[in-house]
């Protein structure tokens, strides 16, 4: 019984050993994480301290036309309604003298959601030329799918009809929303007051706001000529309605002038 007693002792000694090592290793990487913690928003911090760049204006215009349309003497048959919401986001240096610092080295789009999905329809994010920005043109071009890397010019002049910006931040980013197919192969009967091909038709095809509503997010990254590299993550409510007015008018402007700063990463 007495060796029995001294081997249980033993296993004992060895166990509680054994948890206290575990103990110890738990708290040391506990007091690791935690400072590594700390230090990852202390440099956060450190980085940010001077802002570079800000989204000081952003610009929505929302209406809504069909893609296809055919008449006659007693009807109008209308193929894919969409509705549209042009967005124009525009850059600025929170230091008006540029320099290298604050100028503009690359640019791009990514980690695009839709965060609220429209029950009625299929949403796309589009770039657009700023050249059409609030016209109804629909766009046969391919939607961002994954990101949208910008070509940075310097010159007096350029075509922005591509994803174009200034190095100096003189032209906003110009996007398009387009929600397709609200409404396929869709005849309206009552001719007697003529078809407008704008936000109205939403309300003549009985499509209510709510189920069309949808938010979305992105986000921008900027590499200035210093190579510092910068993130600013949007989030945007497609506007369709206020309290005194709506998309069912015809169209629908919206300015919203978010001071947004960019966080050097």
């Amino acid at each position: 019984m007495s060796k029995k007693k001294k081997i249980f002792v033993i296993i004992l000694f060895i166990i509680l050993i054994l948890i206290a090592i575990l103990l110890s290793v738990f708290t040391i990487n506990k007091i690791i994480q935690k400072k590594n913690f700390e230090n990852y928003f202390l440099e956060f911090a450190q980085k940010n301290q001077k802002p570079i760049f800000k989204i000081n204006e952003i610009t929505l215009f929302s209406s809504c036309n069909v893609k296809n349309k055919s008449a006659s003497s007693s009807n109008f048959t209308i193929e894919n309604l969409f509705q549209y919401t042009d967005i124009a986001l525009f850059i600025s240096p929170c230091d008006e003298n540029l320099n290298l610092e604050n100028t503009l080295k690359r640019v791009w789009i990514e980690n695009i959601k839709f965060n609220t999905q429209p029950t009625l329809g299929e949403a796309n994010l589009y770039f657009k030329s700023i050249n059409n920005f609030a016209k109804s043109d629909y766009l046969d071009s391919e939607p961002i799918s994954d990101k949208l890397d910008f070509t940075i010019s310097s010159e007096d002049q350029t075509s922005l009809d591509t994803p174009v910006l200034y190095n100096n931040l003189a032209n906003p980013i110009t996007l398009s929303y387009i929600n397709s197919n609200i409404k396929t192969d869709y005849t309206i009967t009552d001719v007697s007051s003529p078809i407008t091909y704008d936000g109205s038709l939403l309300k003549r095809c009985n499509i209510p706001l709510d189920s069309i509503s949808c938010n979305l997010s992105f986000d921008i990254y900027i590499i200035n000529n210093l190579d510092q590299e910068f993130r600013c993550s949007v989030f945007l409510d497609i506007p369709l309605e206020n309290a005194e007015s709506s998309i069912y008018d015809g169209k629908f402007l919206t300015k919203i002038n978010p001071n947004d700063i960019f966080y050097r990463i």
